[in-house]
This record gives C-alpha cells, sequence and structure tokens, in this order.
C-alpha cells in the first residue's frame, strides 16, 4: 500500500539518514520526526517514510545536525533501528481521499503501573488526540505515546479504514481529521478503563468480515447457521452502550441438537475458531466427572476461571469466552433422574446454573452445548437465560447435501483425480437421508476403490502410479451399496412383504393404489396437512401389506419403514414401545415418511 504513494527524490530510492534521539522529551510525545531546516526543504509535504515502513510529519528543529533525523524511543522500536544507525528517509506523497473515517486505538500506559485503575472519558480523549495529531498520518500497527492529564501513555492502532471506502477493502494508513471516529480499547490487563464510549464501530467480534461456511467445512446449514448469529451474536456485534440502553442481556448458551452425524460438534468448533476472543474450551461431558468430592464441581468452576477474572477487571470490554459441551446430556441430565446414590449429576447442574444465570452472573460467557438427545436435559438448563437458543441440527437437504459432496471432493478436483463422469447432483439425489458424516463415509469408500485399482496385492512392492488415480462414477456407485444411512428407507423389509410382486385384481384394487398415491402426493405437496393417515382394512391374505409396500417404495420417499408384529416376538412391553416410539421419532427427522404398521390389531388388542 504505501509503496504506491511515496517516491524518493530525484527519481532515487530515498535519502540515507543517521538516526538520533529527540532533542526532549516534550518533542518526544508529538509523533513527529525532525530534522534541520536545510534538510526539510528537500521534503515538499514535510511527510517522509522511514525504513519504508512507517509514515511520520516532519518538523525542523535547529538542534538537529544536517543529514540526521530525530526519532523517539518508539518510532526507533518500530523502524528497528537504534541511535548512530543509518535509515532510508523518502518523501510521501499522499493520495486523493486519504483522510480516515474511522481509527480503532488500543490504549495502554506509557510505563506499567502496578494497582492503577484510570477512567477516561472517551469523548475528551478524542479531542485532544484530534488536535494533537491533526493531520498526521496513521498506520495500521502503529505505536504512538502522548500525554493526557499528566500521565503519558501510548496507543496502537488496531484499525484504520478510510473515507468511502469498504471496510473488507486492505488500507491501513491514512490522515487523522476533525472527522474521524475514534474507537477506544484498553489494552489487558491495563488497568484502563475507557467510559463514555458514543462512537459507533465496527465489530471486533470476528476474525472476518465476511463468513464463507464452505471454507469453513460447513455444507448445507447455511439456514441455522443464519439463526444462530441473529439470535446469539447479533447483540454482541453493537457496543456495549448500546445493548445497555436496549435493556437487554446478551444470549449466552446455545443448544445444538439432532441426529448423530449431522455437523453439531462441527458448528460448535468452527463457531469457535470465527471468534476474536479467546480460544474456545472444548469439553467432552463425561471429562468433567471425578471420583472424589466437591471435584467434579470444581472443574466446572474452573471453566467459568478465566472469564471471570477478566469480567473483574475489564468490565464490558472483556472479550468473548467460548466453552463448548459435547454430549451435553452425559452431565446434565434431569435432576433426580440418576440413582447412583451420590447426586453429582444433579450437583453439575446446579453448578452450571449459578455460573449461567447466578447472582454473579457472567456477561462475556457463550456456552455451547451438543446433543442427540435433548429430552434427557434438565428442563431449567433450557429456559431464557441459560441454554436459550435451541438449533436443530438435522439431516441435510439435496442442496445441503451437495455443498457437503462438493466439500470432500474439492481437494480431489483441484489436483485432478475425480474422473469427468462423477456428477455431484445425481449423487446428491441419491442419497437421501444420508447425514453429512454418512456422505464423507461415502466419499472414503468412494476414494477406498480407486487406490486398490492401484494397488497388486500379488506384489504390494510394485511402484504406484499416481498419476493414474482417478475416483469415478462406478466408485460412488458401489460406495453407496456400502454406506447406508441410519434414517434410510427399509427397503429390503418392504420387498419382502410383495415377493412376487402384485397381481392385477381389477378396477377396484387400481383404484385403492391410486387413491393411497394421491395421499402420498398431498404429503409431499400441502403444507396445510403434515400428517396423513390411512386404514387398508380386508380379509387375511388380501394383499394389504403387500399394497402398502408398494405404496411405500413407490413414494420415493426417504424414510419408509414397516412395523410388524411378528419382528416383536420376545420383546418385553417397555422394549416394544421403544421400539415403536424411535420409528416415529426417526421418522419425525426426515422431510418426508412413511410408517407402515402392519396388522395393527395386534397392538391395540388388550
Amino acid at each position: 500500500m504505501a509503496g504506491r504513494y511515496y517516491q524518493g527524490q530525484g527519481g532515487g530510492g530515498g535519502t540515507s539518514m543517521e538516526v538520533v534521539s529527540t532533542p526532549n522529551q516534550e518533542l518526544a510525545l508529538t509523533n513527529c520526526a525532525y530534522v534541520c531546516p536545510a534538510d526539510l526543504r528537500r521534503f515538499p509535504n514535510a511527510l517522509a517514510v522511514v525504513a519504508d515502513s512507517w509514515v511520520f510529519t516532519l518538523r525542523e528543529h535547529n538542534a538537529v545536525a544536517s543529514g540526521r533525523i530525530a526519532l523517539n524511543a518508539i518510532q526507533r522500536r518500530q523502524a528497528k533501528v537504534s541511535a548512530g544507525d543509518s535509515v532510508t528517509v523518502s518523501s510521501f506523497v499522499p493520495p486523493d481521499d486519504f483522510k480516515l473515517a474511522l481509527l480503532t486505538l488500543e490504549l495502554e500506559y506509557a510505563k506499567a503501573r502496578a494497582n492503577r485503575n484510570d477512567e477516561l472519558d472517551a469523548v475528551v480523549l478524542a479531542q485532544q488526540l484530534r488536535k494533537r495529531f491533526l493531520d498526521q498520518v496513521m498506520t495500521l500497527g502503529q505505536r504512538v505515546p502522548f500525554e493526557f492529564h499528566g500521565t503519558n501513555y501510548v496507543f496502537t492502532v488496531n484499525q484504520a479504514l478510510l473515507e468511502g471506502q469498504e471496510s473488507s477493502t486492505p488500507l491501513d494508513r491514512g490522515f487523522l481529521s476533525s472527522d474521524t471516529y475514534i474507537i477506544f480499547e484498553a489494552a489487558p490487563n491495563s488497568g484502563i478503563k475507557v467510559i463514555n464510549q458514543k462512537e459507533a464501530a465496527s465489530s471486533k467480534l470476528f476474525k472476518h468480515k465476511e463468513f464463507n461456511l464452505e471454507k469453513l467445512g460447513i455444507g448445507g446449514l447455511s439456514a441455522e447457521f443464519t439463526d444462530i448469529f441473529r439470535r446469539a451474536f447479533a447483540s454482541r456485534v453493537f457496543p456495549p452502550q448500546v445493548v445497555s440502553k436496549l435493556g437487554i442481556k446478551h444470549v449466552k448458551g446455545i443448544l445444538l441438537y439432532g441426529p448423530p452425524g449431522t455437523g453439531k460438534t462441527l458448528m460448535a468448533r468452527q463457531i469457535g475458531k470465527l471468534l476474536n476472543g479467546k480460544d474456545p474450551k472444548i469439553v467432552n461431558g463425561p471429562e468433567v466427572l471425578s471420583k472424589f468430592v466437591g471435584e467434579t464441581e470444581k472443574n466446572v468452576r474452573d471453566l467459568f476461571a478465566d472469564a471471570e477474572n477478566e469480567q473483574r477487571t475489564r468490565g464490558d470490554q472483556s472479550d468473548l469466552h467460548v466453552i463448548i459441551f459435547d454430549e451435553i446430556d452425559a452431565i446434565c441430565k434431569s435432576r433426580g433422574s440418576t440413582r447412583d446414590g451420590t447426586g453429582v449429576h444433579d450437583s453439575i447442574v446446579n453448578q452450571l446454573l449459578t455460573k449461567i444465570d447466578g447472582v454473579e452472573a457472567l456477561n462475556n460467557v457463550l456456552l455451547i452445548g451438543m446433543t442427540n438427545r435433548k429430552d434427557l436435559l434438565d428442563e431449567a438448563l433450557l429456559r431464557p437465560g441459560r441454554l436459550e437458543v435451541h438449533i436443530e441440527i438435522n439431516l441435510p437437504d439435496e442442496n445441503g447435501r451437495f455443498q457437503i459432496l462438493q466439500i470432500h471432493t474439492n481437494k480431489m478436483k483441484e489436483n485432478s483425480f475425480l474422473s469427468p463422469d462423477i456428477n455431484l447432483l445425481e449423487l446428491a439425489a441419491r442419497t437421501k437421508n444420508y447425514s453429512g458424516a454418512e456422505l464423507e463415509g461415502v466419499v472414503k469408500s468412494a476414494v477406498s476403490y480407486a487406490l486398490n485399482r492401484q494397488i497388486t496385492m500379488d506384489d504390494l512392492t510394485k511402484p504406484l502410479d499416481e498419476e493414474s488415480i482417478k475416483v469415478t462414477m462406478d466408485d460412488f456407485v458401489n460406495a453407496l451399496h456400502e454406506i447406508t444411512p441410519a434414517f434410510g428407507a427399509s427397503t429390503d423389509d418392504l420387498e419382502r412383504c410383495r415377493l412376487r410382486g402384485i397381481v392385477d385384481c381389477g378396477k377396484a384394487h387400481k383404484h385403492i393404489y391410486q387413491r393411497a398415491m394421491l395421499l402420498v402426493e398431498q404429503v409431499k405437496v400441502s403444507k396445510g396437512s403434515p400428517l396423513v393417515t390411512c386404514l387398508l382394512e380386508g380379509p387375511a391374505g388380501s394383499g394389504k401389506t403387500a399394497m402398502a409396500a408398494s405404496v411405500g417404495i413407490d413414494s420415493d420417499f426417504a424414510y419408509v419403514k414397516i412395523i410388524s408384529a411378528e419382528t416383536m416376538i420376545g420383546f418385553s412391553e417397555s422394549s416394544k414401545c421403544a421400539q415403536i416410539c424411535k420409528v416415529f421419532e426417526d421418522a419425525y427427522k426426515s422431510q418426508f415418511s412413511i410408517i407402515v404398521l402392519d396388522d395393527i390389531e395386534r397392538y391395540l388388542s388388550p
């Protein structure tokens, strides 16, 4: 950026000058570089690039000899030179529209002070800095000493955005003008507290200005991610005083639930990586348990210790601390549901509730819990103020499956290992009810077929030809037979119900089939009747089961299951109920599903 706007005198690469210290301490606090009057005339804009990095305003001083440039200690440190060294100095020619619209500065004491806590008024400080450093060039990463109310401070430029430029444009310097918004941040553990911060700033919550879920390895979950951002992060993007004026509190907990393999853990980990705060703490549920009395509760408290200390010292300026609980149902079961005699699970729930929403509740913590069994969690943990945002991470739809397949085959495509006959859209259509983990398994299985073709079992020492590795559509078709979805249609069970097909028994039989297929179509297109039931009645052996199986297969629904009393012989009553409940629960996880209850009278009879 800087090289675009400066040039050396006479078309050269700059002038070599000897570095000396500033004549006095007062001049050291001006952020200017000092030269003799004769040397200043060589720089028409009184602006110079020092060490090809930093732009300083030049001022004349008779105490500085010709051929020398006086820099303060911080300027020398950033230019990586010492007094007596030579440094390249070039004239700086600023472009048009070089005024800064936004400047974010991090404040700290010039000298570390123990047990010192100062409140700095942001409005007064901004006025002072605009007056003192007006029309000076501020560069991203630059450190500048200054005096305010008798105390010496240093600010670091953390953000510098020009007027009329998009925030995502990588510009790194500009003139400080009377209209520049200045945002102040206190350095961690500095003891400085900024008050009366009224200017609005672009959020520093996220590391990136925009999100590319595909680059993050997240496919088919854009709607869920949008919900999470709106509920959990939208309020954190705004400055603390805006949230205070609105009279709301930040969301402190998110619960991600859904079938196994759908991307709950992946999403939680990527959310943690996106945030600018502390590195997320990832806890697998059972890890916090201990055999010693009181140790488990202490482990829970330790997870929040860093957040408590930072909120105590920095207040609203504290970074966001993310704690991720994988398999949270293992430790936060409903109180009273476990009969282990120790009551440790109840204590864990109580301790978590106290930390999240107790008397000394933290405002700089985001707890992300993940589970396959939301029904096992304690209800008090799920109410507003605790894990209040509930996001169901369900099985991906066809577009989601296409995105996931793209993510897992991108490397192969870039390195020309993917055969031209691969049709990811067709694969996405054929993988109904596959979870993200199962789709990854399909890709791995397809690759294993391609690699196996290059290996000769008779001679494992034979050199392998890397260039000839090609993953073909046939490999993926074979993989689909090998990796089957946990929530897929039980086609084999349905086919057994009509082993010899269906004989045409006349118009009445055809009419029943057509009416049943109309109900299937109704479920597909109607939003007003998501649940449709149908009873096929007739004497034994008349083809009711075969008819229902045919409708299920011809419907092309992703989830079709048949429940037969014959398959439950020997089951206890509770096991039968659990089996039936699981089929219905899995059916609700699929967009379209059919459940066939064969011989229903055998379930309902007393």
